[in-house]
């Protein structure tokens, strides 16, 4: 009788705590006598891999056991490497499926035709002929969603979030965020230093396209203003705080933290480059226009510092790494149980099983009411009381 078998992959950017959940996977199989595989850049695993050419078998399939996850878990990234392949919009075939008859679909943006293709039959062929049982995908909201499509497509699968942006629905945490906060604190609280040395106006930008959470919680530890995607600013108003800040200040500097999607009113935030495989391009540094603002209006200098991809480097802190062992194990114990269409979460402040998110509702917001202070941009640090660990609540 063929043993179970559990696929693994990771998709999307990388965080501190995914090496942790493979690691969990790994090891718990080995106790029950269940097979892990894992499968490396993403769903580009499934939609590449050539199961008849053993050279692309064993670039894309790796089998996982105690020995080569035994010292995984002490170092950050992912030893599955990771892609943001979309299987339902392929803008290239690989060489070995060209002749193949994909649905196809063709959308025109800014005067560009785009050709795409849907391969999820071939992701669903790839996934029988590797005798996966069960598949773990561990991501964020791009990620999932194609993980949602393949739960209502029959395949068995448990979801887990990360994303240093904490903005995946039905739950409170992912995987990455602590780390990111500890990583951003400490970064600011050094260059406080080299600001206020200078007697400049700090800005600093941090991950966010969508959802605040990084530069709200970030701005909560550190005590500083932040700006927020969900919130668009007062130009004028947020530039006079900071000068009152600066000058009230004994060392003559401010500071403040912007995520990458905030804007003021009437600014659009510029984007730049080829969409990624779910559609979004790169945006344009808001901290440079702002602090371009700044130097315009009121004539101070400025310190602008981009945290971003240094947010994700690294080791995992210590809650990452508890939640990413617990995520892993629950989603294990969800497997053992013959679940599926689930993701591992902290709802309430406690760990639970809940639905893999519905992607049309898109990501995660603030609650900008009860915890962002719109006259001041700054956190609101009153009326915690009864609140989860984390502040807001699941949504």
């Amino acid at each position: 009788m063929a043993k179970r078998r559990i696929g693994i992959l990771t998709g999307g950017g990388d965080v501190p705590g995914l090496n942790a959940v493979i690691k969990s996977v790994t090891y718990r199989g080995s106790e029950n006598d269940i097979e892990v595989v894992g499968l490396r850049r993403g769903w580009e695993a499934l939609t590449h891999v050539n199961l008849e050419d053993p050279a692309s078998r064993s670039h894309y399939i790796i089998p996982l056991n105690r020995d080569n996850t035994r010292t995984i878990d002490r170092s950050g990234g992912t030893v599955l490497h990771s892609s943001r392949t979309n299987p339902s919009k392929m803008k290239k075939l690989p060489d070995h499926l060209v002749s193949n008859d994909f649905p196809a679909s063709l959308s025109t943006k800014g005067g560009i035709a785009t050709r795409t293709w849907d391969v999820t039959g071939q992701v669903l062929a790839n996934l029988s002929g590797l005798g996966i049982d069960h598949l773990i995908a561990i991501g964020g909201d791009d990620t999932l969603s194609y993980a949602a499509r393949l739960n209502d497509l029959g395949v068995k699968i448990i979801a887990i979030p990360k994303t240093m942006d904490n903005d995946v629905r039905n739950t409170e945490y992912c995987i990455g965020f602590s780390t990111a906060i500890t990583r951003a604190s400490d970064a600011i609280q050094r260059q406080r230093t080299t600001v206020g040395s200078h007697e400049r106006i700090g800005i600093f930008r941090v991950f966010g396209r969508d959802a605040g959470f990084t530069a709200l919680y970030t701005a909560y530890a550190t005590s500083i203003r932040c700006v927020i995607p969900e919130y668009k600013f007062d130009l004028d108003k947020l530039i006079q705080l900071l000068v009152e800040e600066k000058r009230a200040n004994p060392s003559n500097y401010a500071l403040v933290v912007l995520s990458e999607g905030a804007a003021w009113e009437g600014y659009e935030v510029q984007e730049y480059g080829e969409p990624d495989a779910y559609g979004h391009r790169k945006k344009a540094s808001v901290a440079e226009s702002f602090a371009d603002e700044i130097k315009r209006r009121v004539g101070e200098e400025t310190i602008t510092s981009d945290l971003t991809y240094d947010l994700r480097s690294g080791n995992p802190d210590f809650m990452d790494k508890l939640v990413a062992l617990t995520f892993g194990n629950m989603a294990y114990d969800a497997i053992l149980e013959g679940k599926t269409g689930r993701m591992s979460a902290l709802v309430e402040g406690r760990y639970d099983l809940v639905r893999i998110p519905d992607a049309k509702l898109g990501p995660r917001k603030l609650d900008v009411a009860n915890t962002y202070n719109t006259e001041r941009y700054r956190p609101i640090y009153g009326n915690k009381r009864g609140l989860p660990i984390f502040l807001n609540r699941a949504s």
